[in-house]
């Protein structure tokens, strides 16, 4: 089984595509390794992929229309998944453009190339954020989502209303993936767990937002690609008006941040000296997903503890930086 992964050298395109490689997938990965944050770990990331004999790489930006049409036409895939995006909440305040080209162009690029190549499943992620405003909690995918407060959100947003489109009119298999505070090793540097470890071991101070009374529904990323894993292989019948679904992966538990700050402190042997900060433009102040429907259609929770995965991902760090 042939498998395209968009965004191969970010962090869950490559624990993903890791994952394919070690269960025998031939894996073809795109990226654009683009400078959003340090392009030497996700080359990094990548060299790590390329020592498969299974794995391809080719350097290609989604938002390059032909680049992607003629990716197709020269190759054939049974399942795509695309983890490329432009990521983060706060960026997306400074550079909205950066947001449109890769998230929304690009998609819509990937989905036209999808539609004319008889593929099993189109897998997408998109992202927590889409619940904006949303006061009821856990988020519950058939919740409505129409009060998004980042442009962020608006393109994960949109990247689900046109799959919906496209497996309505082209009966493409399709499901996107709402993923909520993914973490692990090789994480993404401008996130805040990445930002305390390494302030904490360099002794500086850590910036909290609303003054820490914040709850994240912590995702370790091994989790998350178990999830991905079995959603892939288990597309939405075509025989629906829409061959499409939509999934939370989360813990299922929001976790505190000053307990998840205790346990990056428990895992560095550290302290951490802090500065309390309001809320920031497009934050959410708690996140909390509902599962149950990845429990009942794929029999999966996920279920790494936050101590354990920060313990996990602490030692990366050290090991890495080292």
């Amino acid at each position: 089984m042939k498998v395209l992964v968009t965004g191969a050298a970010g962090f869950i395109g490559y624990h993903f595509a890791n994952r394919l490689l070690q269960d025998g997938f031939l894996v073809y990965g795109i990226d654009n390794l683009n400078d959003y944050y340090d392009v030497n770990l996700k080359k990094a990331r990548l060299a790590k992929l390329q020592s498969h004999e299974r794995f391809t790489f080719q350097f290609l930006d989604l938002s390059d229309r032909s680049g992607v049409v003629q990716l197709f036409q020269n190759r054939s895939f049974d399942y795509v998944v695309n983890l490329a995006a432009q990521a983060g909440v706060r960026y997306s305040l400074q550079n909205p453009w950066a947001y449109i080209d890769a998230n929304i162009t690009g998609f819509v690029n990937l989905l036209e190339a999808c539609r004319y190549q008889p593929i099993k499943h189109l897998v997408f992620a998109s992202s927590s954020s889409v619940y904006g405003a949303n006061t009821k909690v856990p988020f519950a995918v058939s919740d409505r989502v129409e009060k998004p407060i980042s442009l962020y959100a608006v393109s994960k947003k949109t990247n689900e209303l046109t799959a919906y489109t496209y497996s309505h009119l082209y009966k493409m298999p399709s499901t996107g993936l709402r993923f909520f505070t993914v973490y692990g090793p090789w994480g993404r540097p401008d996130m805040a767990y990445f930002k305390f470890v390494k302030a904490i071991k360099e002794e500086q101070a850590i910036e909290v937002y609303n003054f820490g009374k914040m709850q994240r529904d912590f995702t370790y990323i091994n989790d998350i690609v178990e999830g991905i894993v079995r959603v892939m292989l288990s597309p939405p019948s075509t025989n629906a008006e829409a061959p499409y679904k939509l999934y939370n992966i989360g813990n299922n538990c929001p976790i505190e941040l000053m307990r998840f700050i205790e346990a990056i402190e428990q895992a560095l042997g550290k302290k951490a000296e802090k500065i309390l900060l309001p809320m920031q433009p497009g934050d959410l102040s708690a996140t909390y997903a509902d599962v149950d429907d990845l429990i009942s259609d794929l029999g999966f929770k996920p279920a790494t503890s936050i101590e354990d995965g920060i313990q996990k991902f602490v030692q990366w760090y050290q090991e890495y930086y080292s």
